[in-house]
């Protein structure tokens, strides 16, 4: 693990960029970066050269608990996610284990959260992408959409807005999924994942 504690952390939130996505089931990791740009305060900025918009700020309670972040995300679209994270992770020279991937996972239940580090990409194409750029053993936070219902194909199921029924829980599910991230880097992996993979 990474021994410099004043470290900052790249806290990336996937998604496509433009308001025709904007409410995307494709796009719940761009909802958990605005919001935890709300909580620090900060307003996102494009990012010098790379294709991306970036908060800095501070996570946690003052002190020694409290951790640098860079918040992500990535203006190009989700297929080409790895390049701008891996151009911001070497800018800021993050550890590549203080890099986290806010995401969309298809195979969880609506709502549910999984925190892991490392693994494969399940088919998700900014997954496959960052993966490629940078080698797969970064902190993932799943926030489940769950499967298309019938025949929908996958890819028009992750590029279809939220349903009115999830609408209704929505803001409290992004809210637990900003609540597990900052969990994450203040009390580490395992009492994060203790908490929130329900």
């Amino acid at each position: 693990m990474t021994t410099d504690a004043g470290g900052p952390w790249l806290i990336v939130g996937l998604g496509n960029p433009g308001p025709e996505y904007a409410m995307n089931r494709h796009n719940v990791g761009f909802m958990v970066a605005d919001l935890l740009a709300g909580r620090i305060g900060g307003k996102f900025k494009r990012a010098g050269k790379a294709q991306a918009q970036v908060v800095e700020g501070r996570i946690g309670p003052p002190g020694p608990a409290s951790r640098r972040v860079i918040l992500a995300k990535p203006t190009s679209y989700m297929n080409l996610s790895g390049g701008p994270v891996n151009a911001l992770r070497e800018f800021y020279k993050v550890p590549l284990d203080r890099v986290v991937a806010v995401h969309d996972e298809l195979d969880i239940d609506y709502g549910v959260l999984r925190l892991k580090l490392g693994g494969g990409d399940n088919g998700h194409n900014g997954l496959k992408s960052m993966t490629k750029a940078m080698g797969p053993d970064y902190h993932r936070v799943r926030f489940g959409i769950g499967r298309p219902p019938g025949r929908m194909q996958v890819a028009d199921f992750v590029l279809k807005d939220f349903s009115s029924a999830e609408r209704k829980e929505l803001d409290y599910f992004v809210d637990r999924a900003t609540d597990a991230v900052e969990s994450l880097l203040t009390d580490g992996l395992e009492r994060a994942q203790t908490a929130y993979n329900s």
